[in-house]
């Protein structure tokens, strides 16, 4: 006579567990109605509250945005290094991941320039009363992003 077997016993039998982890992982924060024209518009007057939409009030907020960055640099005493053209990140991680002794912790914050499709505000004039108005069109335009990149002990050096 044979005993029945529990479910733990025939996984034990028949499962390997296999562990897979990355090295580097990528958060890319995209606000697709703030992508066109009328999500900005909405934005700008909906949820800022501006009776003219203009995108001249966006600016502080991006100034903000990077002096916090650099503030962060500065208190944690990592590089804030500036990418050149056709200049590849993994090659830059590579030389800092040499040099770097502790378990974990931030290597370096990257600062690229890129083209994006922006959203900018242009002035315009009144054909009939010669006013100035701003007028929020779409564009391009070369646009710093910033990315951190960050170690653990659980990640794979590479040689």
């Amino acid at each position: 006579m044979t005993l029945l077997q529990s479910v733990c016993e025939v996984l034990r039998a028949h499962v390997v567990l296999e562990s897979e982890f990355i090295d580097r992982m990528y958060l890319n924060v995209y606000a697709p109605q703030l992508q066109r024209v009328g999500g900005m518009v909405w934005y700008l007057r909906g949820h800022l509250g501006q009776r003219f939409a203009s995108t001249a009030t966006v600016a502080p907020k991006t100034e903000a945005f990077v002096a916090n960055i650099e503030r962060f640099v500065a208190e944690q005493g990592v590089d804030l290094m500036s990418f050149g053209k056709h200049q590849r990140k993994d090659d830059i991680t590579q030389q800092y991941l040499q040099r770097f002794d502790a378990d974990e912790g931030i290597l370096y914050v990257g600062r690229a320039q890129e083209k994006a499709r922006v959203v900018r505000t242009e002035r315009r004039r009144c054909a009939r009363t010669g006013m100035n108005y701003p007028w929020v069109v779409e564009g391009s335009a070369m646009v710093n992003h910033s990315t951190s990149t960050a170690w653990t002990t659980t990640s794979a050096r590479s040689s």
